[in-house]
């Protein structure tokens, strides 16, 4: 059976309301449960007896992290003498209220206790070992996520490690950490987490690296961490970074999220929510606080809330981005490009070739004809052609442009779920192999709703 028709619809300029909006969830925490997910923000006890903190707290979000009473510091203050004061009362209050917790973080160069700045080599290692043991081991069945190691890749275009005592402890370390904090506490997820690695680059790639290498041989790890502390704009292969971790068997989670005020803030924090919600293994977002004042990056102004508790633009843009349900609308019926969500690329016919039989692949957005689709009924027309499969085409065969004939297998279908299918085949617009490089080819597949088989209006 074909999907159901909806072009029809928009054409006669009606508006899609999408299945159970009408009782859209109305915080963070409740939408992002809808979606399977969690929205969560790190606190500080420090703030716990700040009313107007607890009651935005306690309302918007299901999962919580403690910003410092989990680290080396503050659970190890003397070497062999733990403290679990802090990190317990988070994780009450989080358990009281049905919150999952997220632990951060085991082993990190920055704040180490004195005792253990002082240590190197093998000694260095067994202490940090019986800590991420002794810990884990304290908070275990209460932690859905321990951030095992934190930020141990060094920033530029090395790809390499960052020099630290840790490092200097062998290159093994980390997975060292990971095989002890799985022995004591078998049931939470254990990801490795930093910053700096929003889209794919030098250090992002590093870190996949050690994944890949990791789920090859065995190496107990769950998930990836991207803090993405956001300046004025988002990587334009965000969505695809996050996607590429997805695909190597690990969860991905957005940790640390704060974006920098400014005229963009909202549609970076929905772009970045929408970017989880695409990609199946993105679990949940978590924020860097939870009012403006409550930030480390002070006069950047850059969390959901002010320091009076009201909501900000860039709140209503996430909490509209989570009712959304994670799927993209169908593109307008006038002419525009239309941009795949995989790859953040866009539909586009190969050398701008007008020539019947001119192949569709993805390449970067632009204002180009080549890219410009109008849409007349069930079809996609560009540069005078419409977008067609050979007649009763099977699953692989590229996409193409021809005359427009009005035939069949010229009839797309705009789904609910962002993908478009082809009405004579049933088979759906899909980028090759999942792939995300520029030329990519563009084929019909059979209809699965992966990121690569789903296409946003751009």
């Amino acid at each position: 059976m074909l999907p159901v028709l909806v072009t029809g619809l928009l054409a006669a300029g009606m508006v899609l309301v999408p299945a159970g909006a009408a009782s859209a969830a109305t915080t963070l925490g409740a939408s992002a449960a809808e979606k399977g997910r969690y929205f969560g923000a790190a606190v500080g006890t420090y703030k716990f007896n700040d009313n107007t903190y607890m009651t935005v707290l306690n309302r918007e979000f299901n999962s919580l992290v403690a910003e410092n009473e989990m680290k080396w510091d503050a659970t190890e203050p003397q070497r062999g003498v733990f403290n679990y004061s802090a990190g317990d009362r988070i994780v009450n209050h989080a358990r009281s209220r049905g919150m999952s917790v997220r632990g951060h973080a085991l082993l990190w160069h920055a704040q180490q206790p004195g005792w253990a700045q002082g240590l190197s080599g093998g000694d260095l290692r067994n202490a940090a070992i019986n800590h991420v043991t002794q810990v884990a081991t304290h908070f275990r069945g209460q932690i859905h996520s321990w951030d095992v190691v934190n930020e141990a890749f060094a920033d530029g275009g090395s790809g390499g490690r960052r020099d630290s005592n840790l490092q200097r402890t062998g290159n093994d370390w980390i997975e060292a950490a990971f095989r002890a904090a799985r022995a004591a506490d078998p049931g939470a997820k254990l990801c490795y987490n930093d910053y700096n690695t929003d889209g794919i680059n030098a250090k992002s790639t590093g870190i996949y690296n050690m994944v890949r290498d990791f789920k090859s041989r065995g190496v107990p790890i769950d998930c990836v961490g991207f803090q993405s502390h956001l300046g004025t704009s988002i990587p334009g292969d965000y969505q695809a970074n996050l996607q590429r971790f997805a695909d190597l068997g690990v969860d991905v989670q957005i940790t640390e999220l704060d974006v920098t005020q400014g005229g963009n803030q909202a549609n970076i924090y929905a772009a970045v929510t929408r970017a989880c919600l695409a990609v199946s293994r993105c679990t949940g977002i978590t924020v860097w606080g939870v009012r403006d004042c409550d930030s480390w990056r002070g006069g950047d102004n850059a969390l959901l809330f002010d320091c009076a508790g009201n909501k900000k633009a860039a709140y209503t843009a996430v909490l509209d981005a989570l009712n959304g349900g994670g799927t993209n609308p169908p593109p307008n019926p006038t002419g525009n490009r239309l941009r795949n969500d995989a790859s953040g690329r866009c539909l586009d016919v190969n050398g701008a070739s007008s020539a019947n039989g001119a192949q569709m692949i993805i390449w970067d957005c632009h204002s180009g004809a080549n890219q410009q689709f109008t849409q007349n009924g069930r079809a996609l027309q560009v540069m005078g052609k419409c977008l067609d499969v050979p007649n009763n085409a099977a699953a692989g065969a590229r996409v193409q442009i021809w005359d427009c004939s009005g035939g069949v297998n010229q009839q797309w279908v705009f789904n609910s779920n962002a993908t478009i299918s082809n009405a004579q085949t049933g088979l759906c617009l899909d980028v090759n192999g999942a792939n995300t490089a520029n030329g990519s080819a563009v084929i019909v597949w059979n209809c699965h709703g992966g990121t690569n088989q789903r296409w946003a209006r751009a």
